[in-house]
């Protein structure tokens, strides 16, 4: 793929996401949805394998069933109530559509299938971009919505996080652990939405962090399966050092980064009145780190095999990281200090 079509299709995604932020009208949101589903699919299939031509027409149909669903209930809404406003979406049969199209959006359980067999069939740039970027403009659109039905966001994002931590125990290719890492941080986000919008930004950011740091770690070693991250060391010692440290702060492990936004959310969950859902989604918790520790210990305890098929590549030139991957990198590691701090610019 040619730089100024590549530059083009990142544009486009960025055009469609600000189109959606911006927008009031559910006319113009669903437009902006459109051109970032339009603008991806072009990445998905720049490699030309069968795989990611499977993956690329897994999440056209997905994401084409999700909008389809999306501009019914806000034609509904329309008919129902007269408003094409997102604000205005008051009737609750078109505001509980609204949630389950923008879920399946997202990937989150049970509308999660296709996220892990979509991100397994594509490289770890455009995996990185379907993890974080295209997941912006469906939660500004949640974030948005006046009604939201408690029960429905509170199964969701339990769901989500069960089975996160449950789907993700028995895999080893990378991609897929990524794609439940995903489905289950979603469900601390979405938990959290109807409570505290601005504990949700919080959780967002921290794990667009630090799953960035971890796609371009597996990037840097050339890693796809757990099997290869045992002979990282003899291509970057220093980055293979860190990674268990990253892995962790995704699991949500104090003292690290990915501690904080678990950390509050308990905390609004707990002043809330709801400790049996806080209890549940730290018991997921529990689940998902499972994983991340079986991907540390075959970083960092795994010895690479002797025999002469899976003899260790000589480390003959060493990747080096960039500045960008370096800063994420410390960031996911040691902002966990800072969170008085945070809580103060965020007035929560």
């Amino acid at each position: 793929m040619s730089p100024y079509t590549y530059t083009l299709l990142l544009s486009s995604l960025g055009l469609g996401t600000t189109l959606t932020f911006m927008s009031s009208h559910w006319l113009l949101a669903w437009m902006g949805l459109e051109i970032n589903t339009l603008a991806i699919i072009p990445l998905m299939t720049q490699k030309h394998h069968p795989r990611a031509t499977e993956a690329t027409t897994k999440y056209f149909l997905t994401q084409a069933t999700a909008a389809s669903t999306l501009l019914f209930a806000s034609t509904t809404n329309a008919w129902l109530t007269g408003q094409w406003d997102i604000q205005q979406t008051a009737h609750p049969i078109p505001a509980m559509l609204v949630t389950l199209a923008l879920a399946l959006k997202i990937g989150l359980a049970p509308l999660h299938t296709w996220l892990p067999e979509v991100l397994q069939g594509l490289n770890l740039m455009t995996g990185l971009i379907l993890s974080t970027w295209q997941k912006l403009a469906p939660l500004a659109l949640l974030t948005q919505l006046p009604t939201l039905n408690q029960t429905i966001l509170t199964t969701l994002a339990l769901t989500s996080a069960l089975t996160g931590g449950w789907g993700g125990l028995n895999q080893t290719q990378l991609r897929k652990i990524l794609a439940y890492s995903s489905i289950a941080h979603l469900g601390w986000m979405i938990l959290t939405l109807q409570y505290n919008p601005t504990l949700t930004l919080l959780a967002l950011t921290t794990y667009i962090m630090m799953t960035t740091s971890t796609f371009l770690m597996f990037k840097l070693n050339n890693a796809t399966n757990i099997n290869s991250l045992s002979i990282s060391w003899t291509k970057a010692p220093t980055i293979t050092a860190m990674a268990p440290l990253m892995l962790l702060s995704l699991g949500g492990l104090p003292p690290l980064t990915g501690f904080m936004p678990k950390w509050l959310i308990l905390q609004e969950l707990t002043k809330q009145g709801v400790p049996s859902t806080a209890t549940l989604m730290a018991m997921a918790a529990l689940l998902s780190l499972y994983f991340y520790l079986r991907l540390a210990y075959s970083i960092t305890l795994t010895t690479p095999p002797n025999n002469l098929p899976g003899i260790t590549p000589w480390r003959l030139l060493s990747p080096e990281p960039s500045p960008l991957f370096s800063t994420l990198t410390m960031m996911t590691i040691l902002l966990l200090p800072l969170t008085p701090t945070t809580m103060a610019l965020l007035n929560l």
